[in-house]
């Protein structure tokens, strides 16, 4: 025998009618709560830290709450957005970019906060599909921080040995290329120009390079944002990440960071150039992640004075190129980028890092004039409160290719021997 059971079809379309109502309702009150939290979120003046992958113990994670703990203003939900949309916080979060343009320029917000995202799930999928377990990097302890005469990142990179490096010659002819982009500038001391950004008033005292006392023979190198690239050339391709990014060290602003080491190296210095990743697979955090790395590198190697992040200008137009003609050779041109305590933090060494970068740029005026643009002196610190020589150098845009980058480098270390070794 079997029991039949009638089924009332009146009765389960009602119900199936009040279970979908019940969805929408509970959908529309998310939604207007998103929005509400959203709303909250642009409208704050802090953002929440991001995390990022991190070791199996889960140090990062606890860093990341202990930072958000330490910011009674910060709410929680902001802090959750920011993990979960990395994009949101940098567009709260301009001023990180050591630059005097912005990624948003000719982007809206979601355009912007699309290609962040979308970025970022690629880069994920690239890593997941590399051999090279080390392409994440949060530890600059992966590298030999021992030995102060190598790189904390190997330089499997480099072209040839230290021994068979070519040199920069001087007495040779130099010629800016027409960038159609003019260099304007505020301040002069000595042919130096200087565009401030900040409210102090630049004096002679100020500007002045006289009576620097810094540890001249050990130079970090660093890149707070390593996957910054340049246009691919037939020599140079490679699969991009995002708009002029990758995560191939070989084809990163890191791989210019190796040229610089190799000549600094080839000159009798001791250099130490840590190529982690700070800007990926987020960006957002960038700053705070490669302030860890440099203060990590100090307690390895104390007395560190001169320490550089190497970036490129983030203008994302290939039309935009600035570029010199040392001899016979079309190099990128340089810029150094000087953060102050304008923004509120405490920043004592800025004064004394915008007399190195003019010092600098003075030895460069006289041997290949136009190799560096003025001097940009912003009220963010980029982490130059490490160090007394602690310095931002932009090497070219996104215009420029990496073989003009990398160019660059034979010209910057032969100023810097004549600078610090005189």
């Amino acid at each position: 025998m079997f029991n039949v059971s009638v089924i009332n079809i009146r009765k389960l379309i009602k119900y199936i009618l009040f279970f979908t109502l019940a969805i929408i309702l509970y959908f529309i009150f998310q939604k207007s709560s998103l929005k509400s939290k959203l709303t909250e979120f642009f409208s704050s003046e802090n953002s929440a830290p991001v995390l990022v992958a991190s070791s199996n113990d889960g140090t990062q994670l606890q860093a990341s709450m202990d930072s958000y703990n330490s910011k009674g203003t910060t709410k929680f939900s902001e802090f959750i957005l920011n993990q979960t949309i990395p994009g949101l916080s940098i567009i709260n979060n301009q001023n990180q970019l050591g630059s005097e343009t912005s990624y948003f320029e000719g982007k809206s917000s979601v355009q912007f906060l699309l290609g962040q995202e979308l970025t970022i799930m690629n880069s994920i999928n690239l890593a997941m599909e590399s051999s090279d377990s080390s392409i994440i990097s949060n530890s600059a302890s992966n590298g030999d921080n021992s030995n102060t005469n190598s790189n904390s990142s190997s330089n499997n990179n480099s072209d040839t040995s230290s021994s068979e490096l070519e040199h920069a010659q001087t007495n040779v002819e130099t010629t800016v290329i027409d960038s159609g982009v003019p260099n304007k500038y505020t301040n002069s001391y000595n042919g130096v120009t200087v565009k401030n950004g900040t409210n102090y008033t630049l004096t002679d005292e100020i500007l002045s390079p006289d009576n620097i006392s810094i540890n001249t023979q050990d130079v970090m190198i660093f890149h707070t944002h390593t996957c910054e690239s340049y246009t691919p050339t037939e020599n140079f391709p490679y699969e991009e990440s995002g708009t002029f990014r990758t995560t191939d060290l070989d084809f990163s602003v890191s791989r210019v960071g190796d040229a610089l080491s190799d000549q600094l190296l080839s000159y009798g210095f001791n250099v130490v150039h840590d190529k982690t990743y700070h800007d990926y697979p987020a960006y957002s955090g960038s700053y705070g992640r490669s302030q860890a790395t440099v203060e990590n590198l100090l307690v390895s190697h104390p007395g560190t004075d001169i320490i550089i992040d190497l970036h490129r200008d983030a203008i994302a137009d290939t039309s935009y190129a600035p570029s010199v003609i040392i001899g016979d050779e079309t190099v990128a041109q340089l810029m150094f980028v000087i953060g102050t305590d304008g923004g509120g933090l405490e920043h004592p060494n800025w004064q004394q890092n915008l007399k190195f970068a003019v010092k600098v740029q003075e030895k460069a005026n006289e041997l290949y004039p136009g190799l560096f643009r003025p001097i940009l002196l912003r009220n963010s610190r980029y982490n130059q409160q490490l160090g007394k020589a602690a310095c931002i150098i932009e090497v070219g845009a996104t215009g420029n290719t990496l073989e003009q980058a990398m160019g660059s480098m034979k010209y910057l270390s032969k100023i810097l021997d004549e600078v610090l070794k005189n």
